[in-house]
């Protein structure tokens, strides 16, 4: 498996993926596919890597700015993260968070927030921030990953996380 930065001609098939991994998650609305898209399409993406084994997309992880109480910063946001079914229990998602978080790290970014499991996300680091909140969340699925300094805030994910408004 080789993780590495999507490509033009990874649109598509990163499309299908993020649509089947969420299709029967019960916290979904069915947007994901579209949050990447709208991310891509507004040159958002900050990051964008894919999980393939030969020609095969087995998962997709986006990065993309956030605001802090409605200013930029350097603080972003991971997800959607996918995984499709056989690659899965496989090290695929843990693989492309990490590679993501380093490369974050390497850039400068002030940390990364996420909105899922916190038994998924707290092997990363992440860890619920009442310095930083997310309205209508509860709390301990909203966490913060710092790479240094005390920013807070309430946070807001790019526009395309709301595709039919706000």
């Amino acid at each position: 498996m080789e993780i590495r930065d999507e490509r033009p001609e990874d649109a598509p098939a990163i499309s299908r993926l993020v649509t089947g991994a969420f299709r029967d998650a019960p916290h979904s609305d069915g947007t994901e596919a579209a949050i990447v898209d709208g991310l891509r399409a507004a040159g958002a993406l900050t990051i964008s890597l894919v999980a393939v084994e030969g020609t095969a997309v087995l998962g997709h992880v986006a990065f993309s700015p956030v605001t802090l109480s409605g200013a930029g910063c350097d603080w972003y946001g991971l997800g959607p993260l996918a995984v499709c079914v056989s690659g899965r229990r496989r090290g695929t998602g843990e693989a492309l968070v990490r590679a993501g978080l380093a490369r974050l790290t390497r850039d400068g970014a002030a940390g990364c927030v996420v909105l899922g499991d916190p038994a998924y996300y707290s092997r990363f680091g992440f860890r619920p921030d009442p310095a930083l909140t997310l309205d209508g969340v509860p709390a301990e699925y909203f966490q913060a990953l710092r790479f240094g300094g005390a920013d807070a805030g309430s946070v807001a994910y790019h526009p395309a996380f709301y595709p039919g408004g706000a």
